[in-house]
């Protein structure tokens, strides 16, 4: 249990992606690793490994084989969840409260963030001088809630409700409208003053802490198993392993629940720029860096849906994953998921190796389902790539489940992943090593 509890603790320590990035960062560091910044030139040497952050949410890292033929072996996730982001001149004043002003960011279940203790965390960036410096905030509080109506006042409130979220997702702030502003209370809690606080990205967040339950203790509840869950298990694989055969590649994207065409997100050039980059610091060219992209894989590990115990009827007829039963492979006839039989049948044979089970997930053919990182990342790095995830149930609600075995297996996989060789030999065969 011990990574279980690994787990819950960086998801806690996780509030914002901010947050997520900067806890990767120490942990990369405490593996002696190097941070790289993209404004400066980069020696690299073999053996060594490296990390580059870009707007401190999303973070790559990767290791230097010491052979000079190698691909790409890269596990991508994201490390944002959907939630509320705070507006600008966020409080409102009126009837008695002081209540803050949200947009949604990325499409929640609305109704579990409400009636439970929330906060807010993220970022600020403070003027001193010439230079705008970014502080990490996190108010380690209960501080806000946002209350539903009385059955009273709204007797088909169980009858199906659409919730407005300008009118019902408000968060309420305060009872006294003489108190502490809000921003004052932001700039108190990074140690700033107010007045020198001219910028801010800043989210709502659960209170509520994770836990193991269930009748064995094999479930896992929390805020943001989607996806940090996969987030954690790849970032924990890619630490534990060695004995590498080509670059392994960490990365963990920002945005993905809003499009990721961000300059951070995986539609964006991060991936490309450091690839790119790591090759020309080692010597080689854009040829050699094409053909590191021939023999590369790509893991896109974004959490999936497993078959509801209520609702068994929504899932599709034959592929129908369960919590805990093995890590699942994702499949959609319009590429909304990127996985083909060349990068399946890749995937499952590292599974059938080392002995963990695999499921598989189509939507039903009458429901659209969500897209992830993998095809958006391979518009900028082409290269082949299985889009897979972990079982979970009540995906984008600010409380998930999902199971403690697959945390395991995952982390396993990873391990093992990270060390493997790629080749493509012609068009028709593939080895992996």
């Amino acid at each position: 249990m011990e990574n279980i509890k690994n787990l819950l603790t960086f998801i806690e320590k996780s509030p914002s992606p901010f947050h997520a990035v900067t806890n990767i960062a120490q942990r990369l560091d405490a593996a002696d690793y190097t941070r790289l910044y993209e404004q400066d030139d980069w020696a690299l040497e073999a053996g060594k490994g490296y990390y580059v952050c870009r707007n401190m949410s999303s973070v790559l890292a990767f290791r230097v084989p010491a052979t000079e033929k190698f691909g790409f072996n890269i596990v991508a996730s994201h490390c944002d969840s959907p939630t509320f982001k705070i507006k600008e001149n966020p409080q409102i004043t009126t009837n008695g409260y002081v209540t803050l002003n949200t947009e949604r960011y990325g499409g929640m279940i609305m109704s579990t963030w409400m009636d439970r203790p929330l906060s807010v965390a993220g970022r600020i960036m403070v003027r001193e001088g010439a230079t705008f410096t970014q502080k990490l905030v996190n108010i380690d509080r209960d501080l806000l809630i946002i209350p539903n109506m009385a059955i009273h006042m709204d007797r088909t409130v169980n009858d199906g409700k659409k919730f407005n979220p300008q009118v019902d997702m408000i968060p309420l702030y305060s009872l006294n409208k003489e108190g502490q502003s809000f921003m004052a209370m932001i700039a108190e809690t990074a140690g700033v003053e107010e007045k020198d606080v001219i910028g801010h990205d800043l989210f709502l967040y659960n209170r509520q802490s994770g836990t193991v339950l269930g009748a064995e203790q094999d479930m896992i509840a929390s805020g943001k198993l989607d996806d940090l869950q996969c987030a954690f298990a790849s970032m924990t694989g890619f630490i534990n392993s060695n004995g590498e055969k080509s670059m392994p590649v960490l990365a963990v994207f920002d945005n993905e629940e809003v499009g990721s065409s961000t300059k951070q997100g995986a539609a964006s050039t991060f991936l490309f720029d450091t690839l790119n980059r790591a090759v020309k610091a080692l010597g080689g060219d854009d040829n050699d860096y094409r053909k590191a992209l021939a023999n590369s894989f790509m893991i896109s590990a974004d959490n999936a849906h497993a078959v509801h115990p209520n609702q068994p009827g929504i899932a599709d007829p034959t592929n129908r994953p369960v919590i805990n039963k093995g890590v699942v492979i994702k499949y959609n006839a319009n590429q909304r998921y990127t996985t083909d039989a060349v990068s399946a049948a890749m995937f499952k044979g590292i599974l059938n190796d080392l002995d963990i089970p695999f499921q598989t997930f189509a939507n039903r053919s009458d429901i659209m389902g969500g897209g992830t990182l993998g095809n958006i990342s391979n518009n900028q790095v082409a290269l082949n790539t299985v889009d897979i995830g972990l079982p979970q149930l009540a995906m984008h609600s600010a409380y998930e489940t999902a199971g403690v075995k697959d945390t395991e297996d995952f982390i396993k996989i990873c391990e093992k992943f990270f060390t493997l060789k790629f080749s493509k030999i012609d068009d028709d065969k593939f080895t992996v090593e």
